[in-house]
């Protein structure tokens, strides 16, 4: 696994500066050139073969797209039954064909099937704080996969192999526009003289990043040659989310749980609007930014792996046994009761975990360095080797931690 941190707050910080990618993210282009050297531990042909044979991906996580359209799936798969479930097979010597004509492969979520991407994918949500997916796309020619067009996301886009054309054209007719949107004619910005405006053009090569902001339109083409390009893409938290956050928490109001009075007389439906109206400005006044992002924090989801044999067995993992942090974002760790029955609560993806006292500072070595042995963790936490190994083991049974 590559080590963490090594492309997004390392190098690229470096390179742009960290206020580029917090502060003034999703409202500025960036452009960084970090070297060949800083993405070739990310992907390369050998590594996608390796997936595609192994993991065998089928639509829609694996698709084809062709001049703005999708490549019909009998051109490139077959049906298949495989453990009485209905599946699509990719042929590999249809899918060369599709390519040798232009077709754009698009891999999705391939951070869930690649460590060294998904290192790289959890480095970008500690950095953003919001939640990532990183897909592939793969061209060969000079043709396109998709027309101009904007996300609905913001998006880091990486070259790990040959070249591709870009034009970043800016936010077009509807500002911060969204997935579930009301409207989604918007059009792309355009200069006096009608044409595409640019905000900036050029060709991407190994090495060399750009962020697109969410709703910012761009083309992209291919350069006659091979081009493999990730899209590490995160959704920030919107006033959207704030309101749907206030929204989910008005079941515990009993006047919003009550039945309109919709045969009530024109004064009594005026009174309880206004009774509603009241409570929920009173509701929206109590939930500031902090509180609702801190519980957005507390809620972020962490990664799916498994630790065998450790969570099952009685026993603790030798002091050799390396320790990987599970939770992406540090989790609040708080302390409650006192004395004999004081425990050590840790909030991860929303889950409460009660743990004796020692644990907490094994959780915040752990939250500090990610990945130690169990005798580095103890050194750090501050305590014996065999009562480290007994927490480790305790924490891999509740999904904590990856013990290897």
């Amino acid at each position: 696994m590559t080590d963490p941190g090594s492309l997004f707050t390392r190098t690229l910080c470096d390179v742009v500066g960290r206020d580029a990618l917090t502060t003034r993210l999703s409202e500025e282009f960036v452009f960084a050139d970090l070297g060949s050297d800083a993405v070739r531990s990310l992907l390369t042909f050998d590594d996608l073969n390796g997936l595609l044979a192994e993991s065998a991906p089928e639509p829609p996580r694996l698709r084809l797209h062709k001049d703005g359209s999708p490549v019909p799936l009998d051109r490139y798969t077959d049906p298949a039954r495989v453990s009485r479930t209905e599946r699509r097979i990719v042929r590999p010597e249809s899918l060369y064909r599709e390519l040798r004509a232009g077709a754009s492969l698009v891999l999705d979520g391939i951070d869930r099937m690649h460590p060294p991407i998904g290192a790289a994918t959890d480095d970008l949500m500690r950095l953003t704080r919001e939640r990532a997916q990183t897909n592939l796309y793969l061209i060969w020619g000079e043709s396109r996969g998709f027309d101009t067009h904007w996300d609905d996301h913001d998006t880091v886009i990486v070259q790990v192999e040959g070249t591709k054309h870009w034009q970043v054209h800016g936010p077009g007719s509807r500002p911060y526009p969204m997935k579930n949107d009301t409207d989604h004619a918007h059009t792309p910005p355009r200069d006096a003289d009608g044409e595409l405006h640019l905000v900036w053009e050029g060709v991407l090569r190994p090495g060399q990043v750009i962020h697109v902001p969410r709703g910012w339109w761009h083309t992209v083409t291919g350069t006659g040659e091979v081009s493999m390009h990730l899209t590490f893409g995160f959704t920030r938290a919107t006033g959207i989310d704030w309101a749907d956050a206030l929204v989910r928490g008005l079941f515990e109001e009993e006047a919003f749980r009550r039945d309109l009075p919709r045969f009530a007389d024109p004064d009594s439906r005026r009174k309880h609007r206004h009774e509603l109206v009241a409570r929920i400005t009173e509701l929206a006044e109590s939930l500031d930014l902090d509180t609702f992002l801190a519980e957005r924090d507390a809620r972020f989801p962490r990664r799916t792996s498994f630790s065998l044999p450790w969570p099952v067995e009685d026993g603790a993992p030798p002091e050799h046994a390396r320790v990987e942090f599970v939770p992406i974002l540090p989790p609040p760790v708080e302390r409650e009761g006192e004395g004999g029955d004081a425990r050590v609560v840790v909030t991860v993806a929303g889950k409460r975990y009660r743990l004796p006292v020692v644990a907490e500072p094994v959780l915040e070595a752990l939250a500090r360095h990610r990945e130690l042995s169990v005798a580095g963790l103890a050194e750090r936490a501050g305590v014996d080797a065999p009562v480290c190994a007994q927490v480790v083991a305790a924490l891999a049974r509740h999904h904590l931690v990856v013990v290897r």
